[in-house]
């Protein structure tokens, strides 16, 4: 089904046709309208699924038909997600979108790591949209200078994940300061029970998608699992991008200072290498991802502050160099290749410590991926022996039932 039969208007078409959207994706044929028509959603879509559009556009559709002939915006858009990176993919898209409209719509973004000052000039020179991540958010609202009593449209993107940053406990103090009467919309890529006491909280009788397939960007992916001696990862790494001549490589890091580390040595070794992680200021942030994405970086190591948010087309290999922790988030960081339906490439460094650790990520994913080994970099040594503690001993103490037999016999006495 094209956009045009979604019920939008043609300024909104020519916006999706000049950036080269011409199908929907699954979760915008669903939610778009539900959206349109005034519902509540709670959708379920995992990252790369195009969800940003699905809200962006019918709230756009819904502020050009009824925004007032007021040239200062006022809030009506409310939305809130769990990092830096996607709240500016999130605020470039309203921007990008709405590039047909009379009047350019007034988004303002605010994240950590700028001025607050500055953030709230923005805000009360006239804003439309907001689109914060949440702790930031907070930290603009204890100024108590911005005005939230006219917002309609409340948006939780990626919800489970801001759950990870203690967003449960910061729901109140937001929800007490914007009105009852609006239109909420969540989106996330799991249903943990905290998110559904969250979706309780915001709303009531929300029509409930879920993309249960989200494997055609997962499919498009070509998926390797190397087992390889964890001190030789970094040789085998030099020798894959060497090899098979990849130009943009997205590597997956244990901690900030793994990150920092290996991307040194890279460097020593000629390659056009950095680091990004959650230390960086904002403008180091900013300026690593506007080369990664121009290709003056060629590897970027990360920790899994770029498996969500990162909007970066072509690249071709995204490497676990090491394995996330939660299952979950494997889909996520892989998911950052193959994207705009292109295909792409993932592989997964493991040795004999986390064989069992990659096993539980096939299981939860239902993938069973083959175990390959590169010539002059085959894993060695024999896996550790699971230790188990002592067995009980019996008749060493007493069973319940003994014990039971022993106070009925007091009793009797």
């Amino acid at each position: 089904m094209p956009f045009k039969q979604l019920g939008l208007s043609p300024f909104l078409l020519s916006a999706l046709d000049k950036n080269s959207f011409h199908t929907p994706t699954d979760v915008q044929d669903k939610v778009i309208p539900l959206v349109l028509e005034g519902h509540d959603v709670m959708a379920k879509a995992q990252t790369g699924s195009g969800k940003s559009a699905s809200f962006v556009l019918p709230i756009l559709e819904l502020w050009s038909a009824h925004r007032g002939e007021a040239k200062k915006g006022k809030i009506k858009t409310l939305v809130l997600t769990p990092t830096r990176e996607l709240t500016q993919q999130v605020a470039q898209d309203f921007i990008t979108f709405s590039s047909a409209l009379e009047r350019p719509i007034q988004v303002v973004s605010i994240i950590g790591g700028e001025s607050i000052g500055d953030q709230l000039y923005q805000i009360q020179q006239g804003c439309d949209v907001l689109v914060a991540t949440s702790g930031r958010f907070l930290d603009v609202l204890r100024k108590k200078q911005m005005n939230l009593s006219h917002i309609e449209y409340f948006v939780l993107d990626e919800a489970d994940k801001m759950l990870n940053l203690g967003f449960a406990e910061e729901l109140e103090a937001i929800l007490e300061v914007i009105p009852e009467q609006r239109q909420n919309l969540l989106f996330s890529a799991t249903y943990p029970q905290k998110m559904l006491d969250i979706a309780a909280k915001i709303t009531s009788n929300p029509k409930e998608v879920s993309i249960e397939s989200q494997t055609p960007t997962v499919e498009k992916i070509t998926q390797r699992v190397i087992e390889v001696n964890s001190e030789n990862r970094g040789p085998l790494l030099r020798h894959l991008i060497e090899s098979e001549k990849w130009k943009s490589v997205l590597v997956f890091m244990a901690n900030k200072r793994a990150t920092d580390n290996i991307a040194a040595k890279f460097r020593k070794y000629g390659f056009k290498a950095d680091s990004f992680h959650g230390d960086l200021e904002q403008e180091e942030r900013n300026y690593t991802l506007k080369h990664f994405k121009n290709r003056n970086i060629q590897i970027l190591f990360s920790t899994d502050i770029a498996s969500r948010g990162l909007d970066i087309n072509d690249i071709e290999c995204v490497i676990n160099f090491d394995l996330p922790r939660s299952p979950a988030d494997y889909i996520h960081r892989i998911g950052r290749t193959g994207r705009a339906g292109k295909s792409g490439l993932s592989i997964a460094f493991i040795d004999h410590e986390s064989a069992e650790h990659f096993k539980l990520i096939e299981k939860r994913s239902e993938i069973k991926l083959k175990r390959e080994s590169i010539e002059g970099f085959e894993i060695s040594g024999d896996a550790p022996q699971k230790v188990k503690g002592p067995a009980p001993v019996k008749g060493k103490g007493k069973s319940k039932k003994d014990k039971l037999r022993e106070k009925a016999l007091k009793e009797k006495s």
